[in-house]
């Protein structure tokens, strides 16, 4: 059995693209660089000129004599100053630059993200070509970018939730703990649902992992009664649940925010609103794939109420996973409608306080105008790391589930396909008589290795992963649903 093929080779191919040309081709400063407008805040001359305040040197007199032997003081005195709050202020715009993006914090999170995501891409689509054509019995090396992808991602969530969980005032605590345990209740009862219901499958796959994990120690002389029970794996999964609902929370809550802001501005594009629409309502759309009632049921004519099938129930089931692409590719496509409109609250913040009554100091309108443009990689990383997550998960569902990607078009479809397959001999000891001993202490060891491999495919089997990515990719795209939910209500209705 060979360990690695083709995909080596794809995979090193890809690994130098990203290690050398990463810094001259990245997707990710494309997504942002040249195609956004930003809001520039004015200088001190323009707010002293706008708001008829006199030059810092036009003062004389006595008490300008004694400002004068103050140093510093004065020259602080002089930089400092305040405006009326209803001081018509005009800003002026920029195109954002990827010189202006390179000082940005996440910056360098953000690019690698994204970068080492279309390369992932790329390297499972090579991967799955490859087994089209080969009917090949090798180690799956698209699985460990899958993996690489999720744990990129989820290392940048884990450091902005730290974050927000450090911070003394705003309340940012206490939500991500209120989330995180209401996620823990609401998965517990998700967990109890029955099959018939939310067909997850996880019961029926973790039996298979068991009764093969049983056997596998039986086999090898040891007495055990299995693994863990499965309430026990329901409390771990749970907590597991809630750890990636506390995650989720603000990624939530800021995509919520950013499709308010981005229908606001497009008032006078139908088009545009449909597509907005569109893309926030595909998850729940998604969610409700699962519900074995609404979807499985009525699309394949199972429901006895139903007689007209849609789908086989092959179909159906890469049906749910090719949902998840398109949710991919429509929230990238809409990336620089959702941060533009997030540049513009820079415009909004500045006509709001002009209906406050007071004033403000220069300093701190320039902050307030420059924190914007400072936050754009923390808005453009809670928008796309969930995405991110769910389409790597799918992926790995479809792959460790064996799913095939011609059984969507149906049964004639994916007979054509496998008509195409070729077959390949594996490497074995038998071929390898002839060789060097050096050649034969090598197949040896692969042979030890491809049969430690058998030993954890025997456990870790297609219904095992079915279940329990099936459980995961679903939960992780309703914890990130909620989170929008509650977050729209909240810009919506609580903060207007």
């Amino acid at each position: 059995m060979a360990i690695l093929g083709a995909q080596l080779v794809f995979s090193l191919i890809v690994f130098s693209f990203l290690q050398k040309l990463s810094c001259f081709y990245s997707f990710g400063r494309w997504l942002l660089a040249g195609r956004l407008l930003r809001y520039l805040h004015p200088s001190d001359e323009e707010l002293r000129k706008t708001a008829g305040l006199p030059a810092p040197g036009a003062g004389k007199g006595k008490g300008r004599r004694s400002d004068a032997k103050k140093g510093s003081v004065s020259r602080d005195s002089e930089e400092t100053f305040t405006i009326p709050r209803s001081t018509p202020i005009e800003l002026d715009t920029a195109k954002v630059e990827a010189i202006d993006l390179i000082h940005l914090h996440y910056y360098g999170d953000y690019l690698w993200i994204v970068d080492f995501a279309i390369s992932a891409v790329v390297v499972y689509i090579l991967t799955e070509i490859y087994y089209v054509y080969a009917n090949v019995n090798e180690t799956n090396i698209s699985i460990l970018w899958c993996l690489l992808a999720i744990g990129f991602c989820v290392r940048v969530l884990i450091g902005m939730t730290a974050a927000y969980f450090k911070a003394e005032d705003g309340g940012e605590r206490i939500l991500i703990v209120t989330f995180g345990f209401f996620c823990l209740v609401l998965c517990m009862g998700i967990l109890v649902i029955d099959d018939a219901v939310l067909e997850f499958g996880l019961e029926q796959g973790y039996r298979n992992f068991s009764e093969a994990a049983t056997d596998l120690l039986k086999g090898q002389g040891i007495e055990s009664a299995g693994p863990v029970h499965f309430l026990t794996f329901k409390i771990i999964l749970a907590f597991l649940c809630s750890i990636i609902g506390a995650l989720l929370t603000f990624p939530g809550l800021r995509v919520a925010k950013l499709y308010l802001d981005a229908l606001k501005y497009s008032k006078e594009n139908p088009f545009k609103q449909v597509l907005l629409h569109i893309n926030f309502a595909l998850p729940y759309i998604v969610l409700l794939l699962w519900v074995r009632p609404l979807s499985r049921d009525i699309l394949c004519g199972l429901n006895w109420r139903v007689t007209t099938r849609v789908m086989t129930e092959s179909v159906f089931d890469n049906f749910r996973i090719f949902m998840f692409v398109i949710l991919c590719i429509i929230r990238i496509l809409l990336l620089p409608i959702h941060v533009q409109s997030h540049l513009n609250m820079a415009y909004d913040k500045v006509q709001s306080i002009r209906k406050e009554s007071g004033r403000i100091s220069n300093v701190d309108l320039k902050k307030m105008i420059a924190r914007v443009f400072y936050f754009i990689i923390v808005v453009t990383v809670q928008y796309l790391t969930p995405v991110i997550i769910l389409l790597f998960m799918a992926f790995m569902y479809k792959t460790l589930g064996q799913f095939s990607w011609s059984g969507t078009l149906g049964e004639t479809a994916e007979t054509f396909v496998m008509s195409f397959k070729r077959t390949t001999v594996p490497l074995n000891t038998t071929a390898s008589q002839t060789q060097s001993n050096a050649t034969q202490t090598i197949v040896d060891r692969m042979g030890e290795i491809s049969h430690t491999i058998g030993h954890l495919r025997a456990v870790f089997t297609p219904v095992f992963y079915r279940g329990l990515l099936s459980f995961l990719t679903w939960w992780t795209c309703a914890a990130w649903t909620l989170a929008m939910t509650f977050g729209l209500y909240y810009h919506s209705r609580v903060e207007s």
